[in-house]
């Protein structure tokens, strides 16, 4: 191996966020934000890190099949850890690993945008450092080990896969979809970043109320509508009104930051407005039939620090060069 470049997409969750751990499916779509991890050779008895833009030191470490020790800056990259030791990766020379995901943080504010940064970067580093793209167990067991076991493993799948899937937690099942025809999108910042890691600790000490259980069963009837535009836009508002319930219930505030106004606004214009993922900050989607709609919308909102985020549905997922 000299350079091997991997690269894999962020991803944004539409719906069956939270039910998934209870075996409801969720539907996900890959973003043109895409992380990116270079593995390269050199002459050294180490291997060493960098994640240009995002930390001024290099990591430096020497392994012992999956076993790390860092010399320096370890504190720094234990994404890293943990994708190594899932894959135990038989490294004869020194590695050079370059972590590049700028493409998710928020230039003006320098704030990290709630895309999947981790996981696509997971994804990424996995693909690189064994040269395939046939990663989606190896990766799903780093991140859970990143993640302390938190979270379903949608992102990851999604990053793995790209395009639009259905996801159902158990066994990592992953079903492509198509984008239905005349359902139009626009993805929105909210400016205020978001912790999923919190809202799942906070959930999981709340145990479960009835409304997770109405959670479960809207979200499977969600899934189901993703086949065409006029079932999604219908059956939004009762999967919403599920999730703000839920919210109230777990007292997870997942329509803070402004997106309980964004979803009663858009809802009086005849639009669809929701949190996407764990909420509570982060990114929403606003949904309709027509673009110009949405742009009308849009122009004359009164939200402070939301913004469109110029974010497409990506439908490649991880990809792999070598050099």
């Amino acid at each position: 191996m000299t350079t091997v470049l991997a690269s894999a997409p962020g991803k944004v969750v539409l719906c069956g966020e939270y039910a998934v751990l209870d075996g409801a499916p969720a539907i996900c779509m890959a973003v043109n934000h895409r992380a990116t991890a270079r593995v390269s050779e050199f002459a050294g008895d180490f291997h060493r890190v960098s994640a240009p833009g995002r930390s001024e030191d290099e990591g430096r470490f020497v392994a012992n099949g999956s076993a790390i020790e860092w010399l320096q800056a370890g504190e720094e990259y234990a994404i890293v850890d943990a994708v190594w030791r899932a894959l135990a990766p038989n490294a004869n020379t020194g590695l050079s690993i370059e972590l590049d995901t700028r493409s998710f943080v928020e230039q003006a504010s320098d704030k990290k945008i709630g895309i999947g940064s981790s996981a696509a970067l997971t994804v990424a580093l996995a693909a690189a450092l064994t040269q395939s793209c046939d990663v989606l167990a190896d990766a799903t067991r780093a991140h859970s080990d990143f993640q302390q076991g938190a979270g379903s493993g949608v992102d990851i799948a999604t990053s793995v896969s790209g395009g639009l899937i259905e996801y159902r937690m158990k066994e990592s099942n992953v079903t492509p979809l198509n984008w239905p025809d005349g359902l139009a999108y626009r993805l929105i910042w909210t400016g205020v970043p978001a912790s999923t890691r919190a809202r799942l600790d906070k959930l999981k000490e709340a145990g479960h109320r009835n409304s997770r259980h109405q959670l479960t069963r809207a979200a499977d009837r969600m899934a189901k509508a993703w086949r065409s535009a006029s079932s999604v836009m219908d059956e939004f508002p009762t999967y919403i009104e599920a999730l703000g319930q839920f919210s109230v219930d777990h007292d997870l505030g997942i329509f803070d930051a402004g997106h309980s106004k964004l979803a009663i606004d858009s809802a009086d214009a005849g639009l669809v407005y929701k949190p996407c993922g764990a909420g509570g900050g982060d990114v929403g989607v606003l949904l309709g039939f027509r673009y110009e709609h949405l742009d009308e919308f849009i122009n004359g909102w009164a939200v402070p620090g939301c913004q469109v985020l110029d974010c497409r549905l990506e439908t490649n997922g991880v990809a792999l060069e070598r050099s």
